[in-house]
């Protein structure tokens, strides 16, 4: 893999971690995205990953998109890099987890929250204070209605106010809080979690998910069931764990 400026990426039992190192806070540039979405797009072909795991270095897990690449002359391209972000991240068939510690604000909020799931750390704060610089997070006002419902969208876009993990926790856009002494330890126990299982029946389980948000009951039930006994029940992997259950051992994953 090519060598990066201001991003590393790890993969380790199934889980590949992408890291934030642009000290001092981890605020996205043009650069930055430009690399991270290089390795979404590796990321996204690799069909033995189990799950996409964003990490931090540093006091902040990411405070935001530089200010100066909001300049004319410079915001068409840095937007255009951003929404591959988004477009990029979307499109893994795995789990993908922002573990969160320290600031979370603006463009580091919108990435977080393109995430299935943010795991965050007691002390990590989440914002969106573009507002306060006459912006609007744009990726934020299409994802968070979705998340929290348009009420609380509108509050956290048109305030610029900054919450806790706890609040984000209440509101629904963070699913789980942990002390910051245990965030590692937690963090890693969550993904092992999810790496004991299959990679193919895991990017099954997220597609069972997504592809029947929004639809109506009947089509939803239809299209789900057509999914469990055409695809999933076609699957050695499935099998696997129907014997494995029975013969009371550890199932050994063939990801077909």
């Amino acid at each position: 893999m090519s060598e990066y400026k201001f991003i590393r990426l790890e993969i380790q039992n199934g889980a590949a971690s992408i890291i934030f190192d642009r000290p001092k806070h981890n605020v996205f540039n043009i650069e930055m995205l430009n690399e991270l979405n290089s390795v979404l797009e590796g990321l996204a072909k690799d069909a033995e990953i189990k799950c996409v795991v964003f990490r931090a270095e540093g006091p902040s897990w990411c405070a935001g998109v530089d200010v100066g690449d909001h300049k004319p002359e410079l915001v068409g391209q840095m937007i255009s890099s951003f929404n591959r972000v988004f477009e990029l991240t979307d499109r893994i068939e795995v789990p993908t987890i922002a573990a969160v510690h320290g600031a979370c604000l603006g463009g580091g909020m919108e990435a977080a929250i393109a995430c299935d799931i943010i795991i965050a750390s007691k002390k990590a704060v989440f914002g969106q204070p573009e507002i306060k610089l006459g912006f609007f997070p744009p990726y934020a006002a299409i994802r968070l209605p979705h998340l929290i419902g348009p009420a609380k969208a509108v509050e956290i876009c048109t305030t610029g106010k900054i919450y806790t993990a706890d609040d984000a926790k209440i509101m629904g856009f963070v699913s789980r809080v942990v002390d910051d002494d245990k965030f590692s330890y937690e963090v890693d126990a969550y993904i092992k979690e999810i790496c004991a299982c299959s990679p193919l029946i895991i990017r099954l389980n997220k597609r069972a998910v997504m592809q029947n948000t929004g639809k109506n009951l009947a089509n939803a039930i239809n299209d789900v069931s057509d999914l469990f006994l055409n695809t999933l029940m076609k699957t050695e992997d499935t099998f696997e764990g129907i014997n494995s259950f029975y013969e009371k051992r550890k199932p050994v994953w063939k990801n077909r």
